[in-house]
C-alpha cells in the first residue's frame, strides 16, 4: 500500500474503534435515564438496579473512549496536517465547545456514581439526565465538524488560503441538522439494542430464578421498545439525510445507488454490484421511481448520475454496498423489534421463545455494524475529497513515510484495549452477580 492508503487505513481503523465506545457512551446514558424515571414512577427497585449496573458498564466504556478519542485527535494532526490547518481556522468552534460538554458529562457521572443514593429523586434524575445530555452534546458537536467536511461553508477561499471566516456559519452548515440528528438517534438505537442483546442472552440460561427472569425480561422489553422506536426515527432521519445528499452531494447519492445517467423516476437499487469501469450495476433489484421520491418526495424528481461529473471525482463503487448494508441492518432491526413486541404482548410477560431470544442476541452487534457501515459510507462517499470540492485527501495527507509501522502498532494497541475492556467488564460483573443484588431488592418487597 502507498502512504496515502496506509494513512487512511490507520485513521479509519482508529475512528472505527473509537466510534463503538463513543456511540455506546451516548446511547447507554439514555437507557440509564429511562430506568431511573421508571424507578421513580413505579418504585420498583429492579429499575434502579438496572441503572446501577449499566452505569458501571458505562464507566468502563468511558475509560476506553477517552484514550481512543485522544488517539484519534492526535492522529488528525499527525496524518492530516493540511486538513487540520483548515480546521483550526474555520471549524475549531465545535471542538472548543465539546470540552465543556465532556466536562459536564464527567462531572455529573461522578456525582451519580458516588452519590446517587444520597440525592433526592429530582436531583438523582437531573444528574443522570445531565450525563446523557453531555454525551449527546459531544456527539452533536463532533458531528458538526464532519458535516462541515461534506458541506463546507463559513469561509472564502483565495489563492493564498482562506479569508472571511464565519465560525457560526461553518458550525451550522447545510448538512449539520440532518447529520447530527441522524447520528444522535442512531446512537440511542445502538445503546438500546446492545442492552437488548445482553438481556436476551441472559434469558437463554436455564438456571434462572423467577426474580432474575423478570429482571431480564423487563430490561429486554424496555430496551426493545426504545431501540425499535429509535430505529424507526432513524429511517426518517436517513431519508432527510438522503435529501441533503441530493441537494449538496449528488455524486455520493449517485454512487450509493449505482446511478450513472441523470433521470427522473430514478429507481432505487437493492443489492447488486457497481462496476465503475463498465458504468453499470448488475444483480440489483430495482424499484422504479423510489430513488426520485426519496430525493425529492416526488416520483419525477430529477436525480443526477455519475456521468454528469468528471471520472476523477467519482466516489468508490463499494459505497453502494456500504449503503445497502447500513439500510438493510436498520430495516432488520425494525422488523425484529416489532416481532419481539408482538410476542411479548401475546405472552403477557412470559419468557420469549428460545429461537427468538437467540435472534435478539444479534440486535446489538447488528446495530454496531450499522453504525460502522454508516460512518465508512459517509467518509468514503466523500472521496476523493477531505473537504468536499475544496481539499483533496491526497493534498491533506502527511508526507512522512514508514506509516505502516504505526499502523501495526496502533492496531495492536486497539486489540489490547478491546481485550482489557472485555476482561475488566467480565471481572466486575462476576464479582457482583445479579442474583445477590436482586436478593436485596426482593427483601424490600419487590420480588
Amino acid at each position: 500500500m502507498d502512504d496515502l492508503t496506509i494513512a487512511r487505513t490507520l485513521f479509519g481503523s482508529s475512528l472505527g474503534f473509537h466510534i463503538i465506545f463513543a456511540t455506546l457512551g451516548v446511547g447507554l446514558p439514555l437507557m440509564i435515564f429511562v430506568s431511573e424515571v421508571f424507578y421513580q414512577v413505579t418504585n420498583d427497585r429492579r429499575y434502579t438496579l438496572m441503572a446501577k449496573r449499566w452505569t458501571k458498564a458505562q464507566a468502563i466504556l468511558l475509560g476506553v473512549a477517552i484514550p481512543s478519542g485522544t488517539i484519534v485527535a492526535v492522529q488528525m494532526s499527525l496524518l492530516w496536517p493540511q486538513f487540520m490547518e483548515m480546521v483550526g481556522e474555520v471549524i475549531a468552534l465545535p471542538f472548543q465547545i465539546e470540552l465543556f460538554a465532556f466536562f459536564l458529562e464527567a462531572l455529573f457521572m461522578s456525582i451519580y456514581v458516588y452519590a446517587a443514593d444520597r440525592l433526592s429523586p429530582g436531583l438523582r434524575i437531573l444528574s443522570v439526565f445531565l450525563v446523557a445530555f453531555g454525551g449527546s452534546a459531544s456527539a452533536v458537536l463532533i458531528t458538526s465538524a464532519n458535516a462541515w467536511m461534506n458541506t463546507p461553508t463559513g469561509f472564502q477561499p483565495t489563492e493564498g488560503g482562506i479569508t472571511g471566516v464565519r465560525p457560526w456559519e461553518a458550525f451550522f452548515n447545510p448538512s449539520f441538522a440532518s447529520s447530527a440528528f441522524h447520528v444522535l438517534i442512531s446512537a440511542y438505537m445502538t445503546g438500546a439494542f446492545v442492552v437488548a442483546s445482553i438481556a436476551a442472552y441472559r434469558l437463554l440460561r436455564r438456571k434462572l430464578s423467577q426474580s432474575e427472569i423478570r429482571y431480564h425480561h423487563r430490561a429486554l422489553m424496555m430496551s426493545l421498545a426504545i431501540g425499535g422506536t429509535m430505529s424507526l426515527i432513524t429511517a426518517f432521519t436517513g431519508h432527510w439525510a438522503g435529501q441533503v445528499l441530493h441537494d449538496h452531494q449528488p455524486e455520493k447519492l449517485a454512487a450509493a445507488e449505482g446511478l450513472f445517467e441523470t433521470q427522473s423516476h430514478a429507481p432505487l437499487a437493492l443489492g447488486g454490484i457497481v462496476d465503475l469501469d463498465e458504468q453499470k450495476i448488475t444483480g440489483a433489484i430495482e424499484i422504479p421511481g423510489l430513488l426520485s421520491f426519496l430525493a425529492g418526495n416526488r416520483l419525477d424528481t430529477v436525480v443526477k448520475g455519475l456521468n454528469d461529473y468528471p471520472r476523477d471525482v467519482w466516489p468508490p463503487g463499494y459505497v453502494h454496498l456500504l449503503f445497502n448494508l447500513m439500510v438493510g441492518s436498520g430495516v432488520l432491526l425494525i422488523l425484529l423489534s416489532a416481532l419481539a413486541g408482538w410476542f411479548g404482548w401475546r405472552r403477557k410477560g412470559d419468557r420469549l421463545p428460545q429461537w427468538l431470544l437467540w435472534t435478539l442476541t444479534s440486535t446489538g452487534p447488528l446495530a454496531v455494524l450499522a453504525i460502522e457501515f454508516g460512518w465508512i459510507f459517509t467518509c468514503s462517499g466523500r472521496q476523493p475529497w477531505t473537504i468536499y470540492r475544496f481539499q483533496r485527501t491526497a493534498d491533506a495527507a502527511t508526507q512522512a513515510g514508514d506509516l505502516w509501522v504505526w499502523l501495526v502498532l496502533f492496531l495492536s494497541l486497539y486489540m489490547l484495549l478491546l481485550i482489557a475492556t472485555v476482561v475488566i467488564m467480565s471481572s466486575y460483573f462476576k464479582r457482583h452477580p445479579l442474583a445477590e443484588e436482586l436478593e436485596a431488592v426482593v427483601a424490600e418487597g419487590n420480588g
